[in-house]
C-alpha cells in the first residue's frame, strides 16, 4: 500500500513545470512600464521626423528652384558662378554646399585629432599605466565629458583660438583648424571611455598565453589585446564622430562662421550645418523659404546620424565575425 501511495504524493507535491506559479502583480506592472517607455520612445524618434520632413518636404512643390541648393549659380556681384550662403539681402543665396563642407572638414579635422589620441590614452590607461596613475588619470579625462559645450566653445574662442594664431600666423584668427582643436575636448572622453571599456574587457587569459608564449608587453598589447578589441573600439570611433557632426555650440563659437568652400585648407573660416540652424532659425519667418532650408539641413542631419548607427553596426559585424573565425 505504501508503494502504491508513493507517486501520488510525488504527483501532488510537484506540480508539472510551468504551472503553479502566477507572475506578481507588481512584476506586470514593471514590464507594463517598460513597454510603455518603449513604444513612447519610437513615438517620439517618429514625431521629430514627421514634424522635420513635414517642414522641409514642401520645397518640393513651392516657388524656387532646388538646383539652387546644390548648384553654383552666377549671382549678382560675383565674377562667375559661385557656390554661396547669405541668406541675408535682396538675393538671397541659399546654396547647402558650403554648409556641408564646413561639418565635413570640421567632422574630419576633429576626428584626426580625437580618434587616435583617445584609443591611444585608452591604450596607456588600461593595460600600461601603472595602478596609481591609472586612477587619477581615468577620472580626469572623463570628467571632460561633463563640461558644457559652451565653456569648451569660449576656451576655443580665447585660449586655442590665440595659441594656433600665434604658432602659424594664420589670416583668420577662427577657422577650422581652432574649432577642431575645441571640439576634439568633448569628442576625446566618448572615445576614451569606450575604448578604455572595450580593452578592460578583453579576456585575462589571452593577455596570459601571449605572455606565456614570451611575447613583450607592447607585442601583448598591440598583437593580442588590439586586435580582440577592435569592434570596441570601432564602435568609440564612430560614436565620436556623431558627436562630432552634431556639436553646436563650440563650431558655432569658434570657427569663424563664414561659409568659405575651402576644403583642403584646414585654417578657412567655416560654417557648419548645426551652427547655421542654430544660429539662423530663431530669425526666420515661418513657412518662408529660409525656413524650409534650415529643416531639410535638420532633415539631413538625421539621415547622418541614421546612417552613421548603421554603418557602426554593419563594421562591428563584420569585425565580430572576422576576430571569432580567427579565433575558431
Amino acid at each position: 500500500m505504501s508503494a502504491d501511495r508513493e507517486p501520488q504524493r510525488r504527483s501532488h507535491a510537484a506540480p508539472p513545470r510551468g504551472l503553479g506559479f502566477r507572475t506578481p502583480r507588481s512584476h506586470r506592472l514593471v514590464e507594463f512600464v517598460i513597454a510603455v517607455v518603449a513604444v513612447g520612445a519610437l513615438a517620439a524618434l517618429l514625431a521629430i521626423v514627421v514634424f522635420v520632413a513635414r517642414e522641409a518636404l514642401p520645397l518640393l512643390w513651392e516657388p524656387g528652384s532646388l538646383a539652387d541648393l546644390v548648384v553654383p549659380r552666377r549671382w549678382a556681384g560675383y565674377d562667375g558662378p559661385a557656390l554661396a550662403w547669405q541668406p541675408v539681402g535682396a538675393e538671397p543665396k541659399l546654396n547647402v554646399v558650403p554648409l556641408l563642407v564646413g561639418t565635413l572638414k570640421v567632422t574630419v579635422l576633429t576626428m584626426l585629432v580625437s580618434a587616435p589620441l583617445g584609443v591611444a590614452c585608452a591604450i596607456y590607461v588600461a593595460k600600461l599605466a601603472p595602478r596609481g596613475l591609472r586612477e587619477w588619470l581615468k577620472p580626469a579625462i572623463e570628467v571632460l565629458a561633463a563640461v558644457p559645450s559652451v565653456v569648451l566653445g569660449f576656451f576655443a574662442l580665447v585660449a586655442i583660438a590665440d595659441v594656433v594664431e600665434a604658432t602659424l600666423g594664420l589670416t583668420y584668427r577662427l577657422n577650422g583648424l581652432v574649432a577642431a582643436l575645441g571640439l576634439s575636448l568633448a569628442v576625446v572622453p566618448v572615445v576614451f571611455t569606450i575604448s578604455e571599456d572595450a580593452l578592460s574587457s578583453v579576456p585575462r587569459s589571452l593577455e596570459e598565453a601571449a605572455l606565456a608564449l614570451g611575447a613583450r608587453r607592447w607585442q601583448v598589447v598591440l598583437r593580442v589585446i588590439v586586435p580582440a578589441a577592435l569592434p570596441g573600439l570601432a564602435s568609440a570611433v564612430l560614436l565620436g564622430l556623431g558627436r562630432a557632426a552634431g556639436e553646436t555650440m563650440i563650431v558655432l563659437m569658434a570657427s569663424g562662421n563664414a561659409a568659405v568652400v575651402r576644403l583642403l585648407d584646414p585654417t578657412s573660416s567655416v560654417r557648419t550645418v548645426t551652427a547655421t540652424i542654430a544660429g539662423e532659425l530663431g530669425e526666420v519667418a515661418q513657412g518662408d523659404r529660409h525656413w524650409r532650408v534650415l529643416f531639410l539641413l535638420g532633415l539631413l542631419l538625421l539621415a547622418l546620424t541614421w546612417g552613421l548607427q548603421r554603418l557602426g553596426a554593419l563594421v562591428i559585424s563584420r569585425l565580430r565575425r572576422r576576430w571569432s573565425a580567427e579565433n575558431a
